[in-house]
């Protein structure tokens, strides 16, 4: 092995210690990266607080005043009860008393524009600060009224009354006047939403935008005029979320989505706060270049602080981590080569560090491995081919054994390997499928001649005897570890999916697809052989007889296999003669015994 002379080794230890010391600045970036983020964080939070105040604040207020609505309109209603004497009908809804109660009502509320009282019969008497000649007005009403007269209060959609510097906000509220159970009549109040109005516009400022929508998404009233009462809003994805909720949303959410514009998408903030007790949400959004108009020139800031310190850090350690990286590259392409089989490659590579004595190091492990993997290589191809070997011996012998069967185990072993890739098998399964189709009928062996070798079919006891060269052929490989694997196809080999088999009657998914295999192709040889006791058939009738048993005796995948390879041509048979199907029925009704299988058990 190649080494260094330690005297003119420089250490690479010196050089990475070098490079640490350069790049020593990527903490002092990391931390101000790290301050960076925890400030725009908290400037992000402190947007969404913001947001989140003035929602908060705005719904809070406006769930406030509907239920001092609803309070004072309950008193009012139990005052028209006992003013009244609980009788609104004919000229009792003219009792000065009443008109009195509306009108001190209407006095006392700068939010109250109007307020009516109406009986049972749908008349009744107002007053207020507006005069209500608008339809949409007289529709929500008649709205109003079939709901108090179903003992339900009712709040109306907003509206907007009058145009221009003119128009008014506003909404209906009812609730009925009922006695017992007894309906009286309702109370209708139209509130101006005037003081809500206000309110949005004091806090859009900035570029924020404070809206009230319905659950319908339906604007209710805003900050800026740029949107009309009762427009709908779900185009912002703020508004879609709230409307999703169905009514139901409790909580206040706050997200980052875009608003698409004439020429432009913007990146929006927004947050709403629900108002249970109308179904409404306050909205906040802003966008997000204003929301996070801190954050973003911390950023440029800290951006060019950290591409000062970078360029500065790249170009005094460009030198020293080529130094470094160069041989290591060359190393690693080396190791790869070698990684995928090229053993010959070799490290070119000069050093004065502990990278020229591992480079040489590492040509002379190569050099060992690569005479080591050859002679592992040329060892496992003799072991190989002798297992092989052995194993086609060891089928021939049985071939040998009968002289009718010469060559099946060849053939069956070909076509099982045929059928095998067909059905997209592994390498490692078709060799397994290969060597146990090759030994199937290695129990043969066990078999005594005078039954092996009988010309004619049978008896029932020389049968039960043929028949267990199934199981003989399993114990002959059992004691052989890398044959164990192989057991099934040979064990299983005269199954049936129906259970009619032997040795053990196996049904369905208890039959592996080793045995499933061999089967099909064991079956196929069979009928196109010249057999003492038959003639070869025809393939085509062959492959119409087994297809005819798909599911009852053979898996119909290898089925399907075996006619897509025999149409292609991929089974070449070579024969002196074959019999048709007309043929094979008239044998076998001149049979002295056809229930008895054939001398070979194929």
């Amino acid at each position: 092995m190649l080494q260094l002379p330690t005297t003119t080794r420089i250490p690479i230890l010196y050089l990475i210690f070098t490079v640490l010391i350069i790049v020593s600045v990527g903490p002092l970036v990391w931390y101000g990266l790290t301050v960076v983020d925890n400030e725009s964080d908290r400037l992000k939070t402190n947007e969404k607080l913001l947001q989140n105040t003035i929602t908060g604040s705005l719904g809070q207020d406006l769930g406030q005043r509907q239920k001092t609505l609803l309070t004072m309109m309950s008193n009012l209603a139990s005052a028209v009860q006992v003013a009244s004497g609980a009788d609104l009908s004919g000229n009792h809804l003219e009792a000065p008393e009443l008109r009195a109660l509306l009108e001190k009502f209407v006095s006392t509320s700068d939010s109250v524009a109007y307020a009516t009282l109406i009986n049972a019969e749908s008349k009744g008497i107002s007053t207020g600060r507006i005069a209500l000649n608008d339809d949409f007005i007289r529709r929500e009403l008649e709205h109003a009224f079939s709901a108090a007269a179903e003992g339900r209060a009712y709040n109306s959609s907003a509206m907007q009354l009058g145009a221009g510097k003119e128009s008014q906000t506003v909404m209906l509220v009812s609730q009925p006047v009922s006695l017992e159970g007894r309906f009286l009549g309702m109370i209708g109040v139209v509130i101006d939403q005037q003081f809500l109005i206000n309110r949005l516009r004091e806090v859009s400022q900035g570029g924020l935008l404070a809206y009230v929508i319905d659950r319908q998404g339906r604007l209710v009233a805003g900050g800026v005029s740029n949107y009309l009462t009762g427009q709908d809003m779900r185009d912002f994805a703020i508004v879609k979320d709230f409307v999703d909720q169905q009514g139901r949303a409790r909580l206040v959410a706050t997200r980052e989505f875009d608003v698409k514009l004439a020429n432009e998408t913007v990146e929006m903030l927004g947050t709403y706060t629900p108002v249970p007790a109308l179904e409404w949400a306050v909205v906040a959004q802003k966008p997000q270049r204003l929301a996070y108009e801190g954050v973003y020139e911390l950023r440029r800031t800290a951006k060019w602080l950290a591409m000062l310190a970078v360029c500065v850090s790249i170009l005094i350690s460009i030198f020293a981590a080529r130094s470094i990286s160069d041989p290591v590259k060359i190393l690693t392409e080396t190791s790869r080569a070698i990684a995928k089989g090229d053993f010959s490659r070799r490290v070119q590579l000069k050093s004065r560090t502990e990278i020229g004595e591992l480079a040489a190091t590492f040509n002379s492990m190569s050099g060992d491995l690569e005479r080591l993997v050859f002679d592992l290589k040329h060892a496992a191809e003799e072991n190989r081919s002798l297992f092989l070997a052995s194993i086609q011996m060891l089928a021939g012998a049985v071939d040998e054994k009968d002289p009718y069967t010469k060559g099946h185990s060849d053939r069956v072993t070909r076509y099982s390997v045929i059928l095998a890739t067909e059905l997209a098998l592994t390498s490692e399964e078709i060799e397994k499928i290969r060597i146990s189709a090759q030994l199937h009928d290695v129990g043969k062996i066990g078999i005594e001649d005078r039954i092996l070798k009988k010309p004619g079919a049978l008896t029932p006891e020389e049968f039960e005897i043929m028949k267990q060269h199934t199981t003989k052929g399993a114990s002959i490989l059992r004691p052989v570890e890398a044959l164990k694997e192989m057991i099934p196809g040979i064990e299983g080999h005269h199954e049936s999916l129906d259970g009619r088999g032997y040795p053990y009657g196996l049904k369905g998914e208890q039959l592996k697809l080793m045995p499933r295999v061999i089967m099909v192709a064991d079956t196929f040889d069979a009928m196109t052989t010249n057999r003492p006791y038959q003639a070869a058939m025809d393939p085509e009738y062959v492959v119409r007889i087994i297809n005819s048993l798909a599911a009852t005796k053979f898996d119909p995948r290898v089925v399907a296999a075996l006619t897509a390879v025999f149409e292609r041509g991929a089974f070449r048979i070579h024969r002196a003669a074959t019999v048709t199907g007309e043929q094979v029925a008239a044998a076998a009704a001149a049979a002295p015994n056809p229930a008895m299988p054939a001398p070979a058990g194929d």
